[in-house]
């Protein structure tokens, strides 16, 4: 069996937050990762200004089109610190 280190907060950002950083990045606007996901821009824009709570088969539903992991935009800001 693994040891497993915990993972630490290294950063304050929440998971709306994660999401339009990574749309962002990837130089989508909000209407494009609507049109990817089928998720409605208004409901994009709520997730990223925290109105409305991304969940987990939204966050699944973002991270297909985001081409990222589900856990990097529900748990935004964790990072597995390596063994020294």
């Amino acid at each position: 069996m693994r040891n497993y280190l915990p993972a630490k907060k290294r950063v304050d950002v929440t998971p709306g937050e994660s999401v339009r950083i990574i749309r962002e990045l990837q130089g989508l606007s909000q209407t494009q990762l609507s049109a990817l996901c089928g998720i409605p821009q208004t409901t994009i824009s709520s997730i990223e200004n925290g109105r409305v709570n991304l969940g987990v088969e939204r966050a699944k539903t973002l991270a297909v089109a985001l081409h990222c992991h589900p856990a990097v935009l529900v748990f935004p800001g964790w990072q597995l610190d390596t063994a020294a």
